[in-house]
């Protein structure tokens, strides 16, 4: 029987979202994450319901739903799906395959490749995500990295309790639960899980588990002496 810590539902509401279909008999909540692209190309419709503005680019096949609005400088190549109200704001970066919940923020300057954002996710500035799940209404604050290769380009397994899980990827970056706030310049480190509700202050390290409601504190002391 598979740990109740490896699974979706304890990471992510999905009743509502309207791609939930994706996350259907997984033993393992990473399982996803290789479905992503034929997932998108198997249910994108080439339509454009919302605004694009002048200066945006768009390649490939992309859906993009109503009152979603790609601001000038946006670079989205398909395939893509963006659900409805969402903001892609300018120079934001789509590698898709991406999949788009409804009231999402991907913001200026990020980056994201194979990935899912959940409904009202928001990703604002100057971030990269890569082979990964963001969770309803969680948040990345500025200047967050989710690495998704060990710099030896090993397999990822997850670790718990002392038991290893491997993931059979080499990229994997964070399952970040629903309502969960990552803190300014935080490092997500490949293969970590983090429980809904959890929040990591600025600067923060993260690897491994996480459970849901976490707080993670980063301690840093500053040595202050005379200029002269």
């Amino acid at each position: 029987m598979t740990d109740e810590r490896l699974t979706v539902h304890h990471y992510f509401h999905i009743e509502t979202f309207r791609h939930r279909d994706i996350f259907e008999q997984l033993e393992k909540v990473w399982d996803v994450l290789p479905r992503i692209g034929e997932y998108v190309e198997s249910v994108l419709k080439e339509e454009i319901l919302g605004r694009v503005m002048k200066g945006a680019f768009i390649e490939g096949r992309v859906e993009i739903k109503e009152g979603t609005v790609v601001e000038p400088g946006a670079c989205l190549l398909g395939p893509v799906i963006i659900g409805k109200n969402c903001q892609v704001r300018h120079g934001a970066y789509l590698r898709g395959p991406v999949l788009v919940g409804d009231e999402v923020v991907l913001g200026h300057g990020s980056e994201f490749k194979n990935c899912i954002l959940l409904d009202g996710a928001q990703v604002p500035h100057l971030s990269y995500v890569g082979d990964s799940v963001i969770g309803n209404r969680s948040h990345l604050g500025a200047s967050v990295i989710v690495a998704n290769l060990k710099l030896t380009r090993n397999e990822i397994v997850v670790k718990l309790d002392g038991a290893e899980f491997p993931t059979g990827l080499k990229k994997f970056g964070v399952i970040l639960g629903d309502g969960a706030e990552i803190g300014c310049q935080s490092v997500i480190n490949p293969g970590t899980l983090i429980g809904p509700g959890t929040i990591a202050y600025p600067l923060s390290s993260l690897r491994g588990y996480y459970p849901p409601g976490s707080l993670i504190k980063t301690r840093t002391v500053s040595e202050v002496s005379a200029k002269f």
